[in-house]
C-alpha cells in the first residue's frame, strides 16, 4: 500500500472509533420496568437512534424521536426521525423539541429517558424560551456564528434563550436520564455539546449578556429584553452544578476526537510507523466555516 492508502486506512479507522453503530451499544443499560423513551438531536443522531434499536432487546418497550439535519435521517422502526436546519434553527426543529419536552414531562420515576445527542444539536434542538420568536433566534444564532465567537460563548448565550437546553430538559423529567454524548467540542464539557439539554450550566444570563457585548452585536430587541429580565431574576436561571435535578443524571462522553486520534495512532503502529499525537484542540480560524460545522 502507498502512503496515500495508508492515510486513507488511518482515517477510516479513525471514523469507525465514533461510529454510532460501534460504540453505542457498548453503553445501553438493561431495559427499565416502565417505559423507556429515547430523544437526541444532532448530526449522528439518526444514526446514534437507529444504534440503540438494533442492540436493544427483543420485546422490550422503546419509543422516541431523535431530530437530525437534511439528509441524515436513517432508517428506523420504533424512533422517530426528524429531520431540521442546521446550523440555523427552523421551524421543523421547533416542533420537534416541542415534541421531546413534552414526551419527556410524560415520564414517571419507574420509566428511563435515554438522551442521544451529538455536534449540531444546538440548532437542532432549539426552543425559544417564552418572549423570544423563531425569526430573533434565527438572527441571534447568525450573528453569533459569524462574529468569531467561540463554540463555548455561543453556546452560553444559546442557552439562555432556550426552553429545553442548559439543563432544562432533564430539570422536566422525573425518571431517571442518560445521556450519551458524541462530542465535537474542544475540551468535551456536556455543558456545551448541543447546549447541555441534560448537563448542569455553570453560566449565567449576565455572561451571556456580556457575550453580546464583547462582540458588538446588534441582537433583536426580544432577545436583549429577556437576557436583561434573567439578569434581573424576572426569568428563571437554567439548573446549576449542584442542582439535586442531576442526582438522578448521566451525561456520558462516548465519542470524541481524541478517541478518534488513538485509534489511528494504533493503525500506525500497527504497520509499523511511530505516530505522534499532536493534540485534538485544533479551532477553525475561519468563522464562516466553523458555523457551519455547528
Amino acid at each position: 500500500m502507498n502512503p496515500r492508502g495508508y492515510l486513507l486506512e488511518s482515517f477510516s479507522v479513525a471514523v469507525k472509533a465514533a461510529n454510532p453503530a460501534h460504540i453505542v451499544p457498548q453503553h445501553l443499560p438493561n431495559p427499565p420496568a416502565g417505559r423507556t423513551l429515547v430523544v437526541g438531536a444532532g448530526k449522528a443522531a439518526a444514526a446514534m437512534a437507529q444504534a440503540v434499536e438494533n442492540a436493544w432487546p427483543a420485546g422490550a418497550q422503546i419509543d422516541g424521536l431523535v431530530v437530525t439535519r437534511y439528509g441524515h435521517a436513517l432508517p428506523t422502526h420504533k424512533i422517530k426521525v426528524v429531520e431540521a436546519g442546521h446550523p440555523i434553527p427552523d421551524e421543523n426543529g421547533i416542533r420537534a423539541s416541542q415534541e421531546i419536552l413534552a414526551m419527556a414531562k410524560s415520564l414517571t420515576p419507574d420509566d428511563f429517558l435515554l438522551c442521544l445527542f451529538s455536534g449540531g444539536g444546538s440548532s437542532l434542538l432549539s426552543l425559544p424560551i417564552e418572549g423570544i420568536s423563531l425569526q430573533d433566534s434565527r438572527e441571534v444564532t447568525n450573528q453569533l456564528l459569524r462574529c468569531g465567537a467561540n463554540i463555548q460563548e455561543i453556546n452560553t448565550v444559546r442557552k439562555h434563550l432556550s426552553a429545553i437546553q442548559g439543563g432544562r430538559l432533564a430539570a422536566v423529567c422525573k425518571a431517571p436520564v442518560l445521556a450519551l454524548i458524541i462530542s465535537d467540542v474542544t475540551g468535551d464539557a456536556a455543558t456545551y455539546i448541543a447546549s447541555g439539554p441534560c448537563a448542569p450550566d455553570p453560566t449565567t444570563f449576565t455572561d451571556a449578556l456580556a457575550i453580546l457585548e464583547r462582540y458588538d452585536l446588534n441582537v433583536p430587541p426580544a432577545v436583549k429584553r429577556v437576557l436583561l429580565a434573567g439578569k434581573a431574576g424576572a426569568v428563571n436561571e437554567t439548573p446549576k452544578p449542584g442542582s439535586p435535578i442531576f442526582t438522578r443524571v448521566e451525561n456520558r462522553i462516548i465519542a470524541n476526537a481524541h478517541q478518534s486520534l488513538v485509534a489511528a495512532a494504533e493503525y500506525f503502529r500497527g504497520i509499523g510507523v511511530t505516530p505522534l499525537i499532536m493534540g485534538d484542540t485544533v479551532r477553525e480560524p475561519l468563522n464562516k466555516s466553523r458555523g457551519l460545522l455547528r
